[in-house]
């Protein structure tokens, strides 16, 4: 029972299953499985840069960047697709430059011992800024090779959502089951007793790093297909939902918790209560208000299931 009061999983999981019956409750379109399918996908950019940025933050870093990182990505490969690109080399290039961005915050953060707060609020303006001067306010149109993605049916589920899925699978065998998964969990819980055991701290850090922008680019992509047009403007203020859905899902800013169920459980949880909301009509103000509010919630729910269990370690020794 300790144990189960301490996994970081359990409040988005308790939060998730209430969210879940309010919004059954407040329309029965809800349960459409269709309706339900769709608005995966519309939640799969943030899925994929929470499982980034879920490393970032398990080795006790941020970075307030990746929505800038996808929309300056989705404006070069836009246009070097409008050349004549092909379509797989797009992805590619995508995925490469998404890369290339987040490594340079890697390298000012783990390399020049920069606070990542502040290298990524720099990178956020820069990557944002490059974007708008690169295509100004005309969007970059789609060629139909690349839109349409999230229309595609794989046994039945959305394509993004199959995207998702298999990155979370890997996310979570390279966190819970290889040796750089314990080394960011060292780092982010003493990097300095990290480096005393032979951790490369600075290389975990960097890698965290260009992880997550590898996945912004990715997620660049599955936002192409599905608008069929590239602006600066791209999800703009998205990586409030990013960190929101990995500090629900358990995950501590100061380093060294959280895991890749945690942040997906998390995420289900931001796209149930957006879905119900927007069933009912709710403005964009009241919806972020009460994502906020979900935030706190879990926060305050997870440090009382702490010591719940606390308290049931004291029972049974008494």
């Amino acid at each position: 029972m300790r144990s189960l009061l301490r996994r970081p999983e359990l409040a988005p999981l308790v939060l998730l299953v209430v969210a879940f019956i309010l919004a059954a409750r407040a329309s029965h379109s809800f349960l459409d499985l269709s309706y339900l399918l769709d608005t995966t996908t519309l939640h799969a950019e943030t899925a994929l840069m929470a499982l980034g940025m879920t490393l970032v933050i398990i080795s006790g870093n941020i970075d307030l960047s990746p929505a800038s990182n996808l929309a300056l990505t989705a404006c070069i490969v836009a246009k070097l697709n409008a050349a004549g690109l092909h379509p797989i080399l797009t992805v590619l290039a995508a995925v490469s430059i998404g890369g290339a961005l987040g490594a340079v915050n890697g390298v000012l953060v783990a390399y020049g011992k920069l606070p990542s707060f502040l290298v990524t609020l720099g990178t956020l303006a820069l990557y944002r800024g490059a974007a708008q001067a690169l295509t100004g306010s005309a969007p970059v149109t789609i060629p139909n090779p690349l839109t349409g993605a999230d229309k595609l049916l794989i046994l039945g589920v959305p394509f993004p959502f199959v995207v998702v899925l298999a990155i979370a699978t890997l996310a979570g065998l390279l966190l819970h089951r290889t040796i750089f998964g314990r080394w960011t969990y060292a780092v982010g819980m003493n990097e300095g007793a990290a480096r005393f055991s032979a951790v490369p701290a600075s290389a975990v850090k960097f890698w965290c790093f260009t992880l997550l922008g590898c996945l912004s680019g990715l997620s660049a992509i599955l936002l192409l297909s599905r608008l069929g047009v590239a602006r600066y403007d791209l999800a703009q203020g998205q990586e409030l939902d990013v960190i929101t859905a990995v500090l629900l899902g358990g995950a501590s800013l100061t380093g060294g918790k959280g895991t890749v169920v945690g942040t997906m459980l998390a995420v289900a949880l931001v796209a149930v209560v957006r879905a119900g909301m927007g069933l009912r009509d709710w403005p964009a103000e009241h919806q972020l208000a009460l994502i906020g509010a979900l935030l706190v919630g879990a926060a305050l729910a997870t440090g009382g299931l702490e010591k719940l269990a606390a308290w049931t370690r004291v029972v049974r020794e008494v």
